[in-house]
């Protein structure tokens, strides 16, 4: 088998081999002089054993030339560059009167000079997504041993010695070996303060050496004392030293006679003041802030102009050039540095955050005036508000399932400060137009789908609260809260439906990597319009109907259970047979009387209007430092509660329950459940612009009390270009079941993917992908075996899809393709379910904006 699988991979390659170079001519050299040679591989022997980190790649000045399946298709696409397209174009055409004439007449000047332009920007865009031969240069080699010998040198190992060996060989390539002989490491065994300042001197001796990252018994590492450094110099910066810098801190490292062990002296400086003609050596001070003042409406012209309003509040100055417009708690609310306090720059830092997160000011600016004579400073915040009303307009054009083109408008208007507490107030609506796929079959007008809506959301940067939380979620950690009432209302999309929200939620951040976000209260009612068209938007179940009506002669061969005379040619017929089958009215097969039970038991949930009054929590930990950083984990759980409280108060008022023994709310039954779901993404950086990424999930909801089931918004459905990428979103599960349904969904969920990134040429990327999962019914009223989790042995149901994918870049996002193939499929018979529809033909092409985790 693996015989088979190499050779398989040999012959492809060989084919694809064989296309480039018919199409590029094939010609590696083309730009290769004889007395050179093309660099085609870098080795790194580290103690007679080879190395290849991204560390390791990144210290080398010379690197061979990318491949893709051993072909360097990106060298071949640069040879079809002319290196001097300028000099051709002007032997072969400018400097011809008689073709310039000839061409000018024929095209006209702007168009034959606009060909010639063409041909220039072609040739330029080979060059650019192409890659230039890399020439061995001896030069680079010997920089690349020396920063070899650099690195491991700052990792400890003071002996270390580097040299490179070239083999050059007749087709003029060459082949290089650097040889690291690293020698015993050095470790630390002493290390010493010599503090010239006695105040930080007690600092560090109390509390600065506890956290220290240079600690005994470590190999030496250069990254640890320059961590060490930044530590040090933050904590004293944080603890009212205003004129310190990283300058002052040095360290003296003693290996002389030592046994290869490392002595250190951590130096720290007293404070130079520079004169005109003279330097000072002071020891520190630490500073008090002596006043805040904040500017609330600076601008530049104000400079010279006079303060009209001014207000004290809780130690701070406010000051105005025209009538202060903002409550002082909301302005100082978003400052943290406090007067009497000593200087700490993480104030600074916190307060810039927080000015920004208000969204009602643009450029603040924060000065520092020092006092050296009674070591204070005074803080002054220039605030420079943005404009109370801002309108906002968009437009799109959309494409799906249901319609062949829609329009939709929308249009907001912002208004910031709206209760002088730098509250920011949302007020838009959207109305949209789409034409169905059905629309061209009807008499009625074209764009039978319509849509209109209206939102209203509150931001106000703080707990909105009858209470004081400032002990439990300090400012520090941006606390906001966010009102948000909603209404929109569809016509023609599937059964029509009204829907309503409503929330209170609160937002905060305890550190840089998690948020924090709970909903108080989160209202959705959804009210079905067009229950009547159930069976228009779901055919399949409605062709299940009519394939169980003709066998057992309830309607002709040809018939189907739909009225055309009635208005909308109405389904009741589907509706009486259903009824007739389940009152035993009509005789059929177990199995066909199964089938339209549930036929009835799904549409009664998906038609039934929706009550949800909840709350949840959602954490978020998010390990990534930068848009840059490929190297992280991010951490998702959530937990939401529905209808207890709802059912506490039915209880609590005896309120009477409907025929289905439910409690109902404005004649709605309101919905009782309780989801858990944990999604947790790794991501680790393979060096050469490759990457390797999984991810897991675990969604359940369990319904009880007031329902037997999860509302359809709630629950869980795969597939998709996001998910299990070998079908198609809602076309997978539940568990084994082989549904015809059009949306399949459920209320247990596990995913779990894997997908190794990689470079392709210039901004193209490519990747292969494994994922796997499935969903299933759990602790609701669905009894089909197939389709719930009954244990361990159900795990055998998770389908298994794989396949490859290309991206492209664009920096602020990536346009993604992947083409997924059914790998294991649960629908099938158990020994039937391995690769057996795994070819183009059945795979699932997606189409997505960014990566799927």
């Amino acid at each position: 088998m693996q015989t088979f699988s190499l050779l398989k991979y040999t012959v492809l390659r060989l084919l694809i081999f064989s296309l480039i170079c018919s199409t590029f001519s094939c010609d590696v050299m083309k730009r290769v002089k004889k007395d050179e040679h093309l660099l085609v591989n870098n080795t790194v022997v580290v103690n007679e054993k080879t190395t290849s980190t991204e560390t390791i790649e990144n210290l080398q000045y010379q690197k061979p030339n990318g491949t893709l399946l051993g072909i360097p298709l990106r060298i071949h696409i640069f040879n079809l560059a002319r290196p001097n397209i300028d000099s051709i174009l002007k032997a072969k055409v400018l400097d011809n009167p008689r073709k310039v004439a000839w061409k000018t007449k024929l095209l006209s000047e702007k168009q034959f000079y606009g060909e010639l332009q063409s041909r220039k920007n072609f040739n330029n865009w080979l060059k650019k997504t192409g890659e230039a031969p890399t020439i061995y240069n001896e030069k680079k080699a010997e920089r690349t041993a020396l920063a070899l010998k650099k690195y491991y040198f700052s990792k400890g190992w003071f002996n270390v010695e580097t040299s490179f060996e070239t083999e050059k060989d007749s087709s003029q390539k060459a082949r290089v070996t650097y040889k690291v002989t690293t020698g015993e490491p050095y470790i630390l065994d002493s290390i010493k303060p010599s503090i010239k300042t006695p105040i930080i001197d007690s600092l560090y001796a109390s509390r600065l050496k506890k956290g220290s990252l240079i600690k005994k018994g470590q190999q030496y590492d250069e990254v640890n004392y320059a961590n060490e450094r930044e530590r040090l110099t933050t904590q004293l910066r944080n603890s009212g030293f205003y004129y310190f810098g990283q300058d002052y801190i040095t360290f003296d490292i003693d290996t002389v006679r030592t046994n290869k062990k490392i002595n250190t002296n951590l130096i720290i400086a007293n404070r130079a003041i520079r004169n005109e003609d003279s330097v000072a050596i002071v020891p520190f001070k630490r500073y008090k802030i002596k006043d805040v003042n904040i500017y609330t409406d600076y601008k530049n012209e104000y400079r010279d102009s006079t303060i009209t309003d001014s207000v004290n509040f809780k130690n701070y100055n406010l000051y105005s050039y025209k009538k202060l417009k903002y409550r002082p708690k909301a302005i100082t609310d978003a400052i943290f540095i406090t007067k009497d306090d000593v200087f700490k720059d993480i104030d600074r830092t916190r307060t810039y955050r927080y000015l920004s997160e208000l969204q009602a000011f643009r450029y603040p600016r924060i000065d520092y005036i020092p006092n050296e004579q009674d070591s204070t400073l005074i803080a002054n915040v220039y605030l420079v508000p943005k404009k109370k009303f801002e309108l906002t307009t968009s437009f799109e054009v959309s494409q799906s399932n249901i319609q062949t083109v829609g329009f939709a408008f929308n249009a907001g208007l912002l208004i910031r400060n709206i209760f002088r507490g730098a509250e920011t107030l949302e007020i838009s609506g959207i109305g949209a137009i789409g034409a169905s796929k059905e629309a061209s079959n009807s008499r009625d007008q074209f764009f039978d789908i319509n849509e209109i809506g209206g939102n209203i959301r509150l931001n106000i940067p703080r707990f909105f609260l009858p209470f004081k939380t400032e002990k439990i979620v300090p400012k520090y950690m941006s606390p906001s809260t966010k009102i948000n009432l909603s209404a929109t209302s569809q016509r023609n999309i599937g059964l029509d439906k009204q829907a309503f929200t409503g929330s209170i939620n609160y937002n905060w951040l305890p550190s840089k990597k998690v948020t924090n976000n709970f909903d108080l209260f989160n209202v959705q009612y959804v009210k079905n319009l067009n229950i009547g068209n159930y069976f228009g938007v779901y055919t399949n179940s409605f062709e299940s109907l009519n394939v169980i009506a003709r066998d057992i002669g309830y309607i002709g061969e040809n018939e189907i259970l739909r009225d055309p005379i009635a208005a909308g040619a109405s389904f009741a017929p589907a509706d009486e047979f259903i009824n007739e089958v389940i009152n035993g009215t009509l005789t059929t097969t177990d199995d066909d009387y199964t089938t339209v039970s549930y036929i009835k038991q799904r549409k009664d949930r998906l038609t039934e209007d929706n009550l949800i009054f909840s709350s949840s929590f959602n954490y978020v930990k998010n390990r990534r430092e930068n848009l840059l950083d490929n190297n992280f984990s991010i951490l998702r759980l959530r937990l939401k509660l529905a209808g207890n409280l709802l059912s506490n108060l039915s209880n609590v008022l005896s309120l009477d329950k409907n025929q289905d023994g439910k409690y109902e709310v404005f004649g709605v039954p309101f919905s009782q459940f309780i989801k858990a779901e944990i999604d947790y993404a790794k991501h680790w950086d393979l060096g050469s612009k490759s990457e390797f990424a999984i991810r897991s999930y675990f969604g359940i909801a369990i319904p009880y009390g007031n329902s037997d089931n999860i509302p359809f918004a709630e629950s869980f459905f795969a597939g998709g270009p996001n998910d299990i990428r070998a079908w198609s979103a809602y076309n997978l599960g539940p568990g084994s079941s082989l549904s015809a349904n059009e949306f399949n969904e459920a209320n247990l969920k596990i995913t779990l993917s894997a997908e190794q990134r990689f470079n392709l040429l210039g901004r193209f990327n490519g990747a292969v992908f494994v994922d796997a999962g499935n969903i299933w019914n759990v602790f609701d009223d669905v009894e089909d075996d197939a389709a719930t989790f009954d244990g361990f042995s159900s795990l055998q149901d998770i389908a298994v899809g794989s396949g490859f994918g290309i991206r492209y870049d664009f920096s602020f996002f990536v346009l993604r393709g992947d083409i997924g193939f059914k790998t294991y499929d649960p629908s099938r018979e158990l020994g039937n379910r391995w690769f057996k529809d795994y070819n183009f033909g059945n795979a699932v092409y997606n189409i997505g904006v960014n990566y799927p985790f």
